[in-house]
């Protein structure tokens, strides 16, 4: 049988109520701030910019990665253009908002 005698003091059991309702009573305002509704809708708000940050930062990436390969493709080692690439690309650009510019033309007259 376990032995169900204390040997504390009266004041000394007061003393460990009082600490276990200071410690039950922090514990509820903790409690309290977490379920609080400005709470949720701030924290649900955080993890959404935290996901369109990181969304963001991907894509910046990616861009970022595309734009190295473009121009790797159309600059030399050096630094110098290359123009056996940039003029043909130059000329589709060209071409392109040429087409653009007379299909509007068009549609306004």
């Amino acid at each position: 049988m376990a032995d169900t005698s204390d040997t504390r003091t009266p004041a000394q059991i007061e003393a460990d109520i009082k600490r276990r309702r200071e410690v039950l009573a922090e514990t509820l305002d903790e409690i309290g701030v977490r379920v609080h509704p400005k709470t949720i809708v701030g924290d649900a708000r955080a993890k959404v910019v935290a996901n369109i940050d990181h969304t963001v930062g991907r894509a910046y990436v990616q861009v970022n990665r595309v734009v190295s390969e473009v121009r790797a493709q159309l600059v030399d080692e050096e630094g110098a253009p290359r123009l056996e690439r940039v003029v043909p690309v130059a000329l589709v650009v060209a071409g392109v908002v040429g087409l653009l510019a007379l299909g509007t033309r068009r549609r306004k007259g």
